[in-house]
């Protein structure tokens, strides 16, 4: 049972939120101009894509909020400060952003930014595609394998 935010998962949630100590928020840079609107949207592909597959193998342990879209003229430590504010009123322990965007890297947050490299999708076969995913789902479990051991 994945976890996402959807009435039926939230009752699941509610019901067992001892169990689930973890929630995940993708961040989706939105990047309108011309020149680079190509490459904002193989990054949305990608992180969407790699939050699924994240869902499926941490089934009962993370909750998994929808994304959060900001555009290029979006303040990002107010952003993160909003988004902080509001997770820390909940009862997860663990919060972690997912995202692509390198500007993530010199924000403050409660919680964990994890940043991955935009790895282009749209060219790729479903087996090759399927490997890069279990590659990156490695390097992201070390992040949350470090924060949960934590406890």
């Amino acid at each position: 049972m994945t976890m996402n935010w959807v009435p039926k998962d939230v009752d699941t949630y509610i019901n067992q939120k001892e169990y689930i100590d973890t929630i995940v928020v993708p961040l989706i840079a939105i990047d309108t101009r011309p020149e680079t609107m190509k490459n904002s949207a193989s990054s949305s592909e990608f992180l969407m894509n790699l939050s699924m597959f994240i869902e499926k193998q941490f089934k009962g342990r993370m909750m998994f909020m929808p994304p959060v879209s900001y555009t290029q003229s979006t303040d990002l430590q107010q952003m993160a400060d909003t988004l902080s504010e509001d997770l820390q009123k909940s009862s997860f322990t663990h919060v972690f952003y997912l995202t692509t965007d390198p500007k993530w890297t010199s924000v403050t947050v409660e919680g964990k930014i994890v940043w991955l490299p935009s790895i282009p999708l749209e060219t790729m076969d479903d087996h090759l595609r399927q490997t890069i995913m279990e590659d990156q789902l490695r390097q992201v479990l070390t992040h949350f394998m470090e924060s949960w051991n934590v406890q």
